[in-house]
């Protein structure tokens, strides 16, 4: 992101808030990376800052008022998607234990949970062949190996890196629930209640391991460095969710870097390789749209997931309501609602942990206008999702990236 702001005052752009408003921010530009370096240090303060920083002056729709586009994004990439499952459960056979293999497997179709929502390897193949499209002239996106057999060297790889995308993600989950102590993901029972907890750290591991050996038969330093990021982003969304300060604690500015970090981050640089793969230059106004469409849809996605903890049934969720609040988390809503009604403030400093905390906040939330207020967030995070879209040609993919900003503001679960 060296370049980011420079690309963003070469396309007229203006800052934004790090909240999403339109407050003054000023972005601060790295040093453009040596090309000696395989993975260069990051600050994710840096990294959210100059993302908001960039805004794209192209406005090609309005997720709030005009109708999405009449196409289903999951049935773009259905040919790709299909095979997804068995592909990573193929990945995750190389190993002598058994209960590693399953439980490792448990969410890629091996066991009774869903398989989810599988929305991150959508939006890698949908920006993948919608920057395919704008590839600079002579530039030979990366072929799979699936390609090159069939002979179909115009196809990315970009296949591989929606399944390395899903890995991460999965393996996210079963480390998130070991900490949480949940009993319950996806409709079925969480990893560590099904086998234990050193099985479901080791298979949370063996599918970052996997994904990793993926990653590294690329042979793409680039795409190794961003996707390397998104771990050491993942790694401190957890910190940054165990150790908060009690103002931490109180600011929606942190609960949005965190969100970046346990969330969105993922599907930022997921999205910037897709557009890597696709020959564009890490520098390139392609690569930070992309980046910056994952950022802001990730971010929309998890706001809703918040607002969802006190909307939606525990059916729906395939998990408890008010989760958050149980662990001592502040989310949006609570924010929020904090603002209006500042007796809040000392429930979410004790962490919720009092006889009946929960049931207060809630109540709290529900007469305020905390929920109203997360929905215009994440409608704000999904604008800049579009904007960023629009800056891509026009294509079904694209206008498929624009459906999945309505499909996040719309969710039940």
């Amino acid at each position: 992101l060296g370049h980011c702001v420079a690309f963003g005052q070469r396309a007229g752009v203006q800052p934004v808030s790090r909240g999403g408003g339109p407050e003054r921010t000023v972005a601060r530009a790295a040093a453009p990376p040596r090309a000696e370096e395989v993975l260069d240090v990051t600050r994710t303060e840096d990294t959210v800052d100059q993302l908001n920083a960039v805004q794209f002056d192209s406005r090609c729709h309005l997720v709030t008022t005009d109708p999405p586009p009449a196409i289903d994004p999951f049935a773009l990439v259905e040919g790709l998607l299909e095979p997804l499952g068995s592909n990573v459960r193929a990945q995750l056979d190389h190993t002598e234990s058994p209960t590693l293999r399953d439980s490792a497997q448990h969410f890629f179709g091996a066991g009774r949970a869903r398989e989810g929502k599988r929305v991150r390897p959508v939006i890698v193949l949908l920006i993948g062949a919608a920057t395919a499209l704008s590839a600079p002239q002579g530039a030979r996106p990366e072929p799979d190996a699936a390609a090159e057999a069939s002979g179909e060297h115009s196809l990315p790889n970009r296949r591989q890196l929606a399944a390395i995308t899903e890995m991460i993600h999965t393996a996210s989950l079963i480390h998130d629930d070991v900490l949480d102590a949940a009993d319950t993901r996806r409709g079925d029972s969480a990893v560590h209640r099904l086998y234990s907890t050193k099985a479901a750290v080791l298979s949370g591991d063996f599918l970052l391991a996997r994904a990793s050996v993926m990653l590294a038969r690329m042979n793409n330093a680039q795409v190794v460095r961003e996707m390397s990021k998104s771990l050491e982003a993942l790694v401190q969304g957890e910190l940054m969710q165990l150790r908060s300060t009690p103002d931490e604690r109180l600011s929606l500015e942190y609960y949005l870097t965190k969100s970046y970090c346990k969330t969105a981050s993922l599907m930022a640089y997921s999205c910037k390789s897709a557009a890597l793969l696709s020959g564009h230059a890490i520098e390139s106004g392609v690569a930070v749209a992309a980046e910056k469409f994952g950022y802001h849809f990730g971010l929309a996605f998890q706001v809703i997931d918040d607002l969802l903890d006190f909307t939606a049934t525990d059916e729906q969720l395939g998990k408890p309501g008010l989760q958050d609040m149980s662990l001592g988390l502040s989310t949006a809503p609570v924010l929020y609602a904090a603002e209006e009604y500042p007796e809040l403030k000392q429930l979410i400093l004790r962490k919720f942990e009092a006889a009946g905390d929960v049931e207060a906040a809630c109540r709290v939330v529900m007469k305020s206008a905390g929920l109203r207020r997360t929905k215009e967030l994440a409608a704000f995070h999904a604008q800049a999702a579009v904007d960023a879209c629009c800056t891509l040609p026009p294509c079904e993919e694209r206008d498929g990236l624009v459906r999945l900003c309505h499909v996040v503001l719309s969710r039940s679960s």
